[in-house]
């Protein structure tokens, strides 16, 4: 980590990543170049109603360009001034209500992003931990990418320059994850190697093909 190091809680205010919900971030350090450990995550709703606050244990933002946080002013944070998102909104499971997941630290793919995820649940009427999204949060390359019309889940991964994997989860309401389809693109060989496996009526189908 470069650049000075300041004492003392710092703030950061979300409020264009949600039509529902603003997030305030306390953190515990900052440098010209990053902040990271400890956050609170605090959620509002638009009228700046507390809904709920989250903890993430290694809260970690990496800044664009360098510049000198404040201990004493919220500073509005923006995708244009970070690279990946601390706090991540959306439609997680399809149940028609916004979910929540936190940046916890690089413990992804080739030390990508990782992500605690929380549904909300209607019944407590707060956000709950989901082991399972958690865990596709955090073992591949940063947050999974979310098809509402196909009410899939996409992650990705690679080993090397030359193995390339997508991977497909189907959301079954009240049953939890299943992994749907796979591929894996072999760039060690001239013309690629792909290999798909897509699951139909319980079976694995696998295709071989070399057009990327």
């Amino acid at each position: 980590m470069l650049g000075p190091l300041y004492s003392g809680q710092y703030r950061f205010a979300i409020e264009d990543a949600s039509e529902k919900y603003n997030a305030e971030i306390n953190i515990e350090e900052c440098l010209t170049d990053q902040c990271g450990h400890k956050a609170n995550v605090i959620l509002f709703n638009k009228n700046g109603e507390k809904i709920q606050t989250l903890v993430s244990d290694d809260l970690v933002l990496y800044f664009k360009e360098p510049f000198t946080p404040s201990k004493i002013n919220t500073i509005p944070l923006t995708s244009k001034m970070i690279h990946d998102s601390p706090v991540v909104f959306g439609d997680f499971n399809f149940d028609g209500a916004e979910d929540v997941a936190l940046r916890n630290g690089n413990g992804g793919n080739y030390g990508s992003a990782s992500y605690d995820v929380y549904v909300f649940n209607s019944t407590r009427n707060q956000f709950v931990p989901s082991k399972e999204l958690t865990e596709i949060a955090s073992a591949y390359q940063g947050m999974f990418e979310v098809d509402p019309k196909r009410k899939r889940l996409t992650a990705y991964a690679r080993s090397g320059a030359s193995l390339h994997y997508a991977y497909e989860y189907q959301v079954i309401p009240n049953k939890g994850l299943d992994l749907v389809y796979e591929k894996i693109v072999d760039l060690t060989q001239e013309p690629p190697k792909i290999t798909i496996k897509e699951k139909i009526n319980n079976k694995w189908i696998i295709k071989k093909s070399s057009k990327l």
